[in-house]
This record gives structure tokens, sequence and C-alpha cells, in this order.
């Protein structure tokens, strides 16, 4: 799906790329405290995606360097962050764990937690919870992903992996096992 993306908005600042999955959007308060806590860090420049319940203007005031959007092109803008808030859905995070950024994760339902359980444990970011989010709480992650090495070394350690295994090869061979389908010379 091609997004429509203001990228001359892009200001050069590191990026923190904001997504809380496109399923269970709609909770404005969590993407106000993410702006908030973004706000509390001048250097950095917030790209937040908010999903298509809700419009920009329900999010209030953002800084000045924010981009409020609906959808936004993810993969492409993973490759330009330094950090990925995230629901901890699993799509978003191998996104984000390709690209070798690290994440704060915000888990909301189904797999989340679990995935969210595994950033906490590989270090490849911090987790906290619905329950607990407010903007000093999450300026704090954002203190500790940036200014503690561990996070960014251990996400390109898995991204190494990642690259090495060739995942998409490896699950379109399981596929097609599963289904029964004849193998293809390659």
């Amino acid at each position: 799906m091609e997004t429509d993306f203001p990228w001359d908005k892009l200001t050069g600042e590191p990026i923190v790329y904001a997504s809380m999955g496109s399923l269970q959007t709609g909770n404005a308060d969590v993407f106000r405290a993410i702006a908030a806590a973004v706000s509390k860090h001048k250097n950095l420049q917030l790209v937040l995606s908010i999903g298509m319940v809700l419009h920009p203007e329900q999010i209030g005031p953002v800084p000045n360097n924010a981009i409020v959007v609906n959808n936004a092109p993810q993969l492409e803008l993973l490759k330009k962050a330094s950090v990925c808030i995230t629901h901890a859905g699993f799509n978003t995070v191998l996104e984000a764990l390709t690209q070798a950024v690290p994440q704060i994760a915000i888990p909301v339902t189904n797999d989340q937690p679990g995935v969210a359980a595994r950033i906490a444990y590989k270090k490849t970011g911090t987790v906290t919870s619905l329950d607990e989010l407010d903007p000093s709480l999450l300026s704090g992650h954002l203190d500790e992903v940036f200014n503690n090495p561990t996070y960014r070394d251990n996400s390109r350690s898995i991204q190494k992996a990642i690259a090495k295994r060739n995942g998409l090869s490896v699950a379109a061979d399981l596929l097609e096992q599963g289904f029964g389908l004849p193998k293809k010379s390659k």
C-alpha cells in the first residue's frame, strides 16, 4: 500500500518512530503520552503513526518537529529511525530488528506481552505497560534506550542473525512444505 508521507518535514534529528499497530488503534491517551514524552527531548524528532481511527488533531499539542500521520511507510522510516516505540506486535518488532532499531514496547493484547518479554530478555529495548504509561516514565525509557549502548548493540546482533538465517526463504520453504507443494529447483 502506497502511503503519502511528508518526507520534507524530516529535520535530520534522530527519529523516534512510534506506532501502536494497525488493529488496536484509537487510544488517543497513549499517543498523547508518547508525544509529551518525546517533547521532553528537544534533540529528537517524533514520527507518530496513529492509524485510521483517530485524526491527527485529536492528539493535541505535539512538538513542532513532530509528524503525526494516520499511516506511515513503516519500513522506510525504520531504516532512518533511532528508536521505535511499539505495541510489540510481531511484524513491527521484526521490522525494527531487521534495521537494528532498539525499541520501547507498550504491549496491548494477544501475543504482544510475550513479544515484549522477549525484547526485555534479549535487551533490544525496554518495556512498560499501558497501566503505568505516563510521559515522565516514557521519557525515562527514551533516556535509557538512547544512552545505554547495550540496546543498540543487541539489536545489531539480532539483525545479523536474521540476515544470516535468510528467514524469508526459510519461511517460504516451510509454507510450501506445509501445503504439500513441490519443491522448486533453485
